[in-house]
């Protein structure tokens, strides 16, 4: 069985043998940091494309073809169109080992259209933004790549470097569908990051979650004149989600449970003969996941006898908690404190100030400072990711920079403000520089990356991974319908 739940106490204080080596800016260090200043035009430029762009899942043409043109321009080998999706792709530079990955998403959220302004004005009302910060997550992870390269061409290091450009991150979760097609079974140790509101070597977990659609079929009638001869779908409706809401009271803290009315009924004199629901079940680990999804079809199970309509229920897909590496993280928090803290000009403050001002939060300004590594939380913070499937197959190390002030609301359009300013390019560089840095270390060092593979199969114990999601390609029709495309 598996041993991640058991040894999260453990990690605490550390598992096996974590990394401690003293932290230098050594020459090919200071390479990489060149580098991503060389390049920091691009990447800021690209990175404003994409914000621009603000494709959400599946639809991101425009957005990959920004990170593979780049790529490609930079001499990696680029393979388009990955794993059946469009919008997926692979850039790889080097040969032999080690193999080290890195991901980038660039996928937006619907309807945050926002300006580079510290307080609520849409571009375009209803339009996507980037309100999750991918614009930058993608841009500087393909500069920490490119930096690599560069020091592969200089005869400094050798071995692989791998960019995943991995779409549909919010919704339908790409990674899941590259896992599939077996894309990062042969890398030794993978990288990614994400903006935030502070600066972290991320060594904690995530939630698992699963995501299925439940439709209910009754019969049209007449509201008024013949009621008796109508089975209400949307009477169904009602009850599966008041049987939701009751189950909460009856489920562990740690989960959370959503759902989207995406169907209930157009007009209101007849008798709905069709509703649908999009429900969401998050847990701190996939097998509490189960539990709960158990518990939800056998009340819509409930909800469809008492309204005597049918049913059917549709798993969209689900992905798995991270498995943390603190070996890993730990010669990225070196690395995090060879750079330093991020310095912010008094117009960037002023602006974060206005920004949590119209958000209601203290006015504190942003958080550019580097602290210790943390320990790892038995029970992780609210969020999933579709990296988390990719750490149950490759050690995944993981990164956390400061993008927007603190106590910003995520998912929402004063992230998209920040990000497509200096507040965000700031992080984007200092990123990228993290991630190329330890990157180095990976490459010079066959014993750290022993080190991280050892923690990682520790970690996971005698469990192999198994995706969560329906047999067949990408949902890519219903995705370009819902985009309005």
């Amino acid at each position: 069985m598996r041993k991640l739940g058991a040894l999260l106490g453990a990690m605490a204080v550390g598992i096996g043998c974590v990394w401690a080596q003293p932290a230098e800016r050594t020459a090919n260090k200071e390479a990489v940091m060149a580098s991503v200043e060389n390049h920091k035009s691009s990447l800021i430029s690209i990175s404003d494309q994409i914000w621009a762009a603000a494709e959400i899942a599946f639809v991101e043409s425009e957005s990959a073809r920004l990170l593979a043109d780049y790529a490609e321009e930079q001499g990696f080998r680029v393979t388009r169109g990955v794993a059946e999706m469009p919008t997926a792709f692979v850039a790889e530079y080097g040969s032999g080992s080690p193999v080290i990955g890195i991901l980038g998403e660039f996928d937006a959220l619907p309807g945050l259209s926002q300006d580079t302004h510290p307080t609520k004005q849409p571009l375009e009302e209803g339009a996507p933004g980037h309100g999750c910060g991918h614009n930058l997550f993608g841009t500087a992870s393909l500069g920490a790549a490119v930096a690599v390269k560069e020091l592969m061409d200089a005869g400094k290091i050798k071995g692989t470097v791998r960019f995943y450009g991995t779409p549909a991150e919010e919704k339908y979760f790409g990674k899941l569908w590259m896992a599939r097609a077996g894309l990062f079974d042969d890398l030794d140790v993978c990288l990614d990051w994400h903006p935030g509101d502070d600066i972290a070597s991320h060594v904690q977990s995530s939630q698992a979650l699963v995501d299925f659609i439940i439709e209910f079929r009754g019969q049209a009638a007449h509201a008024a004149a013949d009621p008796w001869n109508g089975r209400s779908a949307s009477d169904a409706l009602e009850l599966y989600t008041t049987g939701l809401n009751y189950l909460r009271e009856h489920v562990k803290p740690s989960v959370r449970i959503h759902y989207h009315i995406q169907a209930a009924g157009d007009v209101v004199n007849v008798v709905p003969d069709y509703s649908r629901i999009w429900t969401r079940i998050r847990d701190s680990h996939m097998e509490g996941v189960e539990v709960v999804r158990a518990r939800a079809e056998k009340i819509a199970e409930g909800a469809a006898l008492m309204a005597d309509v049918e049913y059917e229920i549709r798993l969209v897909s689900g992905i798995r908690e991270v498995i943390p590496n603190r070996t890993g993280g730990a010669a990225l928090q070196a690395n995090l404190e060879l750079l330093g803290p991020i310095e912010y000009t008094e117009a960037e403050i002023a602006f974060g100030k206005k920004i949590q001002e119209a958000t209601g939060k203290p006015q504190i300004g942003i958080d550019g400072e580097i602290y210790p590594l943390k320990p790892t939380s038995e029970t992780p913070p609210g969020g999933s990711t579709d990296v988390g499937d990719v750490s149950w197959i490759v050690p995944e190390i993981r990164l956390s920079v400061t993008t927007a002030p603190s106590g910003t609301p995520w998912h929402s359009w004063a992230v998209v403000a920040c990000g497509g300013m200096s507040i965000g390019h700031k992080g984007l560089v200092f990123a990228s520089k993290a991630l190329a840095m330890t990157m180095v270390d990976l490459f010079e060092s066959p014993e750290l990356v022993a080190e991280v593979k050892a923690e990682f199969q520790e970690r996971r114990g005698d469990s192999e991974y198994v995706g969560v999601l329906p047999a067949g390609p990408p949902p890519l029709a219903q995705a370009a319908e819902e985009a309005g495309k």
